[in-house]
């Protein structure tokens, strides 16, 4: 166990069982169904907003996919009483910083800024919620700025291509199967009633969460956000079909061809997420074998692929226990000059499948859960953190009190469930591998994107 960690514990264990939080939770719900989370964290004058409305990219039919992102592009040019980029001014110049994400199942707007100007930002947002305006001019213009992005996302970013081709590859029927800023195609032919009616569909207080946390009195809070949200009406927001995965009866593949100079691989197996899963202890089995894989330097892919056999000069892995249909679980790497791609593919199920067999001991799995619990803590010390953290949840269809379930149902989890969940998700027809060559490579039978 590294000094650190042993300090940081020690530490932990000699204070209240509050000083690990940062203060309370509200949570309230105006008439027009705009939810709204508080977080005290009174250590510094400052605040985080997060406006999370709850469409993303698996939202959108084939046809207009990346509309989402084109219209957080179009949410900063300008409103009935703010023109093009008086938004951004507003809140640079009164020492503010902002931001927006767009992701598979939501769209996110935030601020981070003095306490005091806590009225003015929520001015903004509710202004904008109902009172956009979209201009033919702008819009062109953002168009061709999304697909400057898309560009050097899928064509200038090799590993994004890769990444891209499988996802695609993995999801058959699972919306996830369209990257996030859409297809080239559907974003040239978007239309300005398009993006209106998109906005007009998915925007409103009934689809939204408001997320404050920082140097806040709650009931202050929920005061100004009945001011200036409360006369906003709701919508009849679409209600989405169930979606859900059709497994094939083997193992995909794909071949990404660029100008790389070394060869990256990706392995993802299809794995539910912790609102798509019927157990969710499964769920957290997945999020320690993360970080027993790839958690620090000393994991098995770093100790066992980069440094004993010296099969790959990177090797990590990637899971999402926050989405809000079945996910991905990735291995990813790229192999060194005396190796090939298939070597580092066998080096890594030879790890998953040594995890089939053999228990992880105890003294491994209570290092990798403090390793968990201390990561967890240390980040949470950004109140930006502690924000999305609570509207991710709220976002995807989960209850905000999840946060507060996170690291009892890690302590809970044993190498038993680690072994079970590696048998039942990591198996041939649940696996899609996407390589990324260089174009100068001979090809293979695999499918090319």
């Amino acid at each position: 166990m590294q000094p650190k960690i042993i300090i940081f514990l020690c530490l932990l264990l000699s204070f209240p069982q509050s000083w690990a939080k940062t203060g309370d939770i509200n949570y309230y719900t105006l008439k027009n169904g705009l939810k709204l989370i508080t977080k005290e964290d009174h250590r510094s004058p400052i605040i985080v907003l997060q406006l999370w409305y709850k469409v993303g990219s698996s939202y959108e039919p084939l046809g207009i996919t990346g509309i989402s992102h084109v219209l957080e592009h179009m949410m900063f040019q300008g409103t009935k009483r703010y023109g093009p980029g008086e938004f951004q001014k507003l809140i640079v110049s009164n020492g503010g910083l902002l931001n927006a994400e767009t992701y598979f199942d939501y769209t996110v707007y935030h601020e981070l800024f003095a306490k005091e100007k806590l009225p003015l930002i929520l001015t903004l947002e509710a202004e904008r919620m109902y009172g956009l305006q979209l201009k033919p001019q702008n819009f062109n213009s953002e168009k061709q700025v999304v697909l400057e992005e898309l560009k050097l996302r899928l064509e200038d970013v090799p590993e994004e291509k890769a990444t891209t081709a499988l996802f695609a590859t993995a999801f058959l029927s699972n919306p996830y199967h369209t990257p996030v800023i859409g297809w080239p195609h559907d974003i040239q032919n978007l239309s300005l009633n398009n993006l209106g009616e998109w906005y007009a569909k998915w925007y409103a207080p009934n689809n939204a969460i408001l997320v404050i946390v920082g140097d806040v009195a709650p009931n202050d809070v929920y005061n100004l956000v009945k001011k200036y949200f409360g006369n906003l009406l709701p919508k009849v927001i679409p209600s989405l079909k169930p979606q859900q995965e059709i497994f094939p009866s083997g193992e995909r593949s794909v071949i990404v061809k660029t100008s790389v100079n070394l060869p990256h691989i990706f392995i993802g197996f299809n794995v539910p997420s912790l609102k798509s899963a019927d157990n969710n202890s499964e769920v957290y089995a997945l999020e320690v074998l993360n970080y027993l894989l790839s958690g620090d330097a000393n994991a098995r892919f770093a100790k066992q692929l980069v440094r004993r056999t010296q099969l790959a000069v990177t090797a990590s892995s990637f899971y999402d226990i926050y989405s809000r249909l079945d996910g991905l679980f990735i291995l990813e790497g790229i192999p060194t000059s005396s190796h090939s791609v298939n070597d580092l593919k066998m080096g890594m199920l030879k790890i998953i499948d040594d995890l089939k067999t053999k228990l992880v001991s105890v003294d491994e799995l209570g290092k990798i859960k403090t390793q968990i619990l201390a990561n967890k803590i240390y980040a949470e010390d950004a109140i930006d953190v502690q924000g999305r953290e609570l509207g991710v949840l709220e976002v995807i269809g989960l209850p905000y009190k999840e946060y507060f379930a996170y690291n009892e149902n890690i302590q809970q989890i044993t190498s038993q469930q680690i072994r079970d969940v590696v048998r039942k998700y990591f198996v041939a027809n649940r696996t899609s591998i996407a390589i990324l060559q260089s174009n100068k490579s001979e090809t293979n039978h695999a499918k090319t994107f």
